[in-house]
């Protein structure tokens, strides 16, 4: 576990359909004060949003780093920052699909069924260049894959059919009112209502 930045700014979140958010990002290569900032403002920008994970193309960067601040099924809670991550198999060798629901800060208010592996690992370096290697089950082996898709530039939608595509999309149109165009710098009043327990993080 590493020990997530303070003192960030919040940023406005990319939305689905912008650009950034549907191509591979560029490799990290400097390892500095600049880089440094990001990795706090994205992690201030995924806890006023209440994320569970945040890529560095949700604050329109075109740089291939993530962070995650996510619970497992003990409420053990997963932190990391992973630049130019790698999606390996898990140590078991033993892959089953976990059918849990998803959703996304650049599509906020909608969560669907997504299938996922049960257990993921993510391998890359940290903000300073140092190799680091996460590994989880559950709700942290969604958040890794999850985040890992959006540096490739795929979002979660593009795992669905047809049908749960436009689920998802009438779910956020409906509850469009509640995430202003510059959120979560501005937060409406209130929150959508009506989402099961399990549907309240996104990443």
């Amino acid at each position: 576990m590493t020990e997530l930045p303070d003192g960030g700014t919040v940023r406005p979140i990319t939305r689905w359909g912008d650009p950034v958010l549907h191509r591979a990002l560029l490799p990290v290569d400097a390892f500095d004060d600049e880089l440094a900032t990001l990795v706090a403002d994205l992690v201030a920008t995924m806890r006023a949003a209440d994320g569970v994970g945040l890529a560095a193309n949700q604050v329109g960067v075109d740089q291939a780093l993530f962070v995650f601040e996510c619970p497992d099924a003990d409420q053990v809670v997963h932190t990391g920052v992973v630049c130019n991550p790698r999606l390996m198999a898990a140590d078991d060798g033993e892959r089953r699909l976990d059918e849990g629901a998803e959703g996304c800060l650049s599509l906020p208010g909608a969560f669907v069924s997504c299938a996922r592996s049960d257990r993921a690992r993510v391998e890359g370096v940290d903000a300073t260049g140092q190799p680091v290697s996460y590994e989880g089950a559950g709700l942290v082996a969604r958040c890794l894959q999850h985040e890992t898709d959006h540096v490739f530039g795929t979002v979660f939608g593009d795992r669905l059919n047809r049908r749960s595509r436009k689920d998802l999309q009438r779910q956020a149109d409906e509850n469009a009112e509640h995430f202003p165009p510059d959120w979560p710098v501005t937060r409406a009043k209130e929150e959508p209502q009506g989402q099961e327990p399990d549907q309240g993080r996104s990443a």
